[in-house]
């Protein structure tokens, strides 16, 4: 019995450590089963750089992002589907929400670092909850935005 904890233990241990010590090529590999970058970036900046466009997002945010949806949540999530939804993940400065704004403007969004989610088949209080119940599993801290009917996470410090 003794034996099998320890066992247990180690595996656990040696898991979260392959998982926190991810480089970023296996990061976007892995994600790519998940999500196409056209999905995580606006239309402007994957019509401009495609592919390259992975280069643009935070390496501790893809990684999260990799973690939340494969370990935790595991359901399909939808960040920009290229009509109803075109802004919920990287914007740039000729992106709607960005260019009407008229004093300067710095968001977790913009710095790659940030995305909005609807998670099939649960609320976004629902997939919070999961996240905050898992958060040991994260390779960083997140915040996440309460009130809102999506699921917002970013991997921007506060201060």
């Amino acid at each position: 019995m003794k034996t099998n904890l320890l066992n247990d233990c180690y595996e656990q241990f040696v898991t979260e450590n392959i998982r926190k010590n991810m480089k970023r090529n296996d990061i976007i590999q892995e994600l790519s089963s998940f999500f196409h970058v056209k999905e995580l970036v606006c239309q402007h900046t994957y019509a401009r750089f495609g592919e390259a466009s992975w280069q643009f997002l935070d390496t501790d945010w893809l990684h999260c992002l990799l973690i939340i949806r494969r370990d935790i949540l595991k359901a399909p999530m939808t960040c920009n589907n290229g009509s109803n939804y075109t802004q919920r993940g990287l914007r740039c400065n000729v992106c709607e929400l960005v260019k009407s704004k008229t004093k300067t403007y710095l968001s977790a969004h913009i710095l790659g670092k940030a995305g909005d989610f609807s998670v099939k088949g649960m609320t976004a209080e629902q997939a919070r909850e999961l996240i905050k119940k898992n958060a040991q599993l994260l390779p960083c801290n997140i915040r996440m935005e309460d009130g809102v009917s999506w699921l917002h996470f970013d991997v921007l410090p506060q201060w």
